[in-house]
């Protein structure tokens, strides 16, 4: 079995001994798997090389949370808060579905840039509606796979009406305007189930790196039995189940709206809180609901930058971790933060969560956000026993890094380095299950240049329809800014109706 040694590195395991601690040392690779770390470490006469010296070593970034859906849509939005997002982003009033060979490109591009900045690893919240076709999940895996990436991958599910979803939606809008929402009758549990079997079947465990995830969208969103037959499949086949909870002060009031209590205890009494929920967003929690998930085992994709695009808040990190909830890194789709660097995420966590308060013993240290971005990652994704360290026996998914680069010069202190001061340029080498995927700049298993000039040829027509579909969904924004807006009102004790809702302004790219 082909081994490769990486000798007289500084290495950063993450692990329980040595958690963001550096240590001079080699690391020595087999196959897929670390084989040793130490010093001095002799591998096969015929094992591949690599100089260390000079050189990072450390475990491969986890993406807790993304969506490839959005890849297109970089830098098309902004000052719009989720709910008006969601209008132009995964619009209501849908065209055609992307076309096979878009769908490819578009998970293959999220792919690249993933492990060009160091992401070994991502939770693709994939949606595609109306329906869910194999095919078509199919396309997504196999993006992946050529990719070398690893992955969990979902096919998104709701099966609540969006008016039925949402507070006062349905006295705000306009009849003639629900009555173009006509979509059909929903999707039922079962079906759903037999569907995510099905995938189950045809893609979980592909190249050993790829495996299937259960993610119904929202508590809201979808029915208590869609629920709680996600949570049961989720369990019985060790999948994570993952869904958005508490990301705006509009689902801060949904749950007491339409449930009368949070959309955490909401969740807690269908049983579906446990060791396999991961929460993306967690922006709008109480103490009781981080009891309630602490308790549970429950994990949180902190999303520190999407949530500030769209102006969701600044979720309480430090009292979930308190709480013991793992704590995990996502970047949220391209659309709501614009990269898939969780070099960037990294650093404005750090950031962030130093401006919430003067007590500054409560905010996040560097090796908790580094731990965060690697091992909490991993165990939000089931796959810590896989991923998220550098130890002999797991997966050979690291990064090496050039300490004589720019965001290392003068060195200092390399924890602090990765999370203020690097953004990814100083990556020198990724490596996925035990093979080099990125070297020296180059990707090694996609032609970089050719699939840009693809994308760059292809797309255009596409964002051209797609603007077509926005000027669609115009009509329904200023609803859903009102909603937003007594949402707003109602959450912080001074809702009063206003009369008819303000014609706002749109932030859409060409308006």
């Amino acid at each position: 079995m082909t081994e490769i040694l990486i000798r007289n590195a500084t290495v950063i395991t993450m692990d329980a001994a040595n958690g963001a601690v550096p240590f001079e040392g080699d690391v020595l690779v087999e196959g897929t798997l670390i084989k040793a770390i130490g010093r001095g470490l002799v591998a096969a006469p015929d094992a591949t090389v690599i100089e260390g010296a000079g050189k990072l070593v450390m475990p491969g970034l986890v993406n807790a949370h993304t969506h490839s859906s959005e890849t297109f849509f970089r830098g098309r939005y902004e000052k719009m808060p989720l709910e008006v997002w969601l209008l132009y982003a995964y619009p209501l009033l849908m065209g055609p579905v992307i076309e096979p060979r878009l769908l490819y490109l578009r998970s293959l591009l999220l792919a690249m840039e993933s492990l060009r900045n160091g992401v070994t690893m991502l939770s693709d919240c994939f949606f595609d509606p109306p329906a869910h076709e194999l095919d078509r999940l199919g396309t997504v895996f196999r993006a992946y796979e050529d990719a070398g990436i690893r992955a969990n991958v979902s096919s998104g599910v709701m099966n609540i009406h969006t008016l039925d979803a949402l507070p006062y939606a349905r006295e705000v809008m306009p009849a003639e305007l629900q009555a173009r929402l006509a979509f059909g009758p929903p999707i039922t549990a079962s079906a759903y189930i037999d569907y995510c079997l099905a995938a189950i079947g045809a893609f979980d465990g592909r190249a050993g790196r790829l495996k299937f995830m259960i993610a119904p969208s929202a508590p809201q969103r979808c029915t208590p039995d869609l629920l709680t037959a996600c949570y049961e499949l989720a369990n019985d086949r060790n999948l994570p189940f993952h869904t958005h909870v508490l990301e705006t002060i509009t689902q801060a009031v949904t749950g007491p709206e339409l449930y009368d209590k949070s959309l955490v205890r909401y969740l807690a009494d269908l049983g579906v809180l446990g060791r396999n929920t991961t929460i993306a967003h967690s922006v709008w929690v109480d103490d009781e609901d981080m009891a309630l998930m602490g308790a549970a085992g429950c994990s949180v994709a902190h999303n520190a930058i999407a949530n500030q695009k769209l102006g969701a808040g600044v979720a309480p990190v430090r009292r979930l971790m308190d709480a013991g909830v793992t704590l995990a890194l996502g970047t949220d789709g391209v659309s709501s933060n614009d990269t898939a660097r969780i070099f960037d995420v990294m650093r404005v966590a750090a950031l962030l969560h130093s401006a919430t308060g003067p007590n500054y013993e409560q905010w996040l240290s560097a090796a908790e956000i580094l731990q965060a971005a690697t091992l909490g990652g991993a165990r939000s994704a089931l796959l810590e026993e896989v991923t998220g360290s550098l130890e002999p026996g797991k997966a050979a998914d690291l990064v090496m890094l050039d300490l004589g680069a720019y965001p290392f010069t003068p060195l200092n202190d390399i924890a602090k380095h990765l999370v203020y001061c690097e953004n990814g340029s100083s990556i020198e080498l990724v490596m996925v299950n035990g093979e080099t995927v990125m070297r020296d700049g180059r990707l090694t298993r996609v032609d970089e240049a050719a699939v840009l000039a693809e994308i760059r040829e292809r797309v255009p027509a596409y964002l051209a329809q797609h603007a077509g579909i926005e000027e669609l969904n115009a009509p329904f924004e200023p609803y859903f800014a009102e909603i937003h807006r007594r949402a707003s009102l109602r959450h912080s004790g001074t809702y009063r109706y206003a009369g008819d809702a303000p014609a706002w302004p749109s932030n859409r790219a060409g308006r």
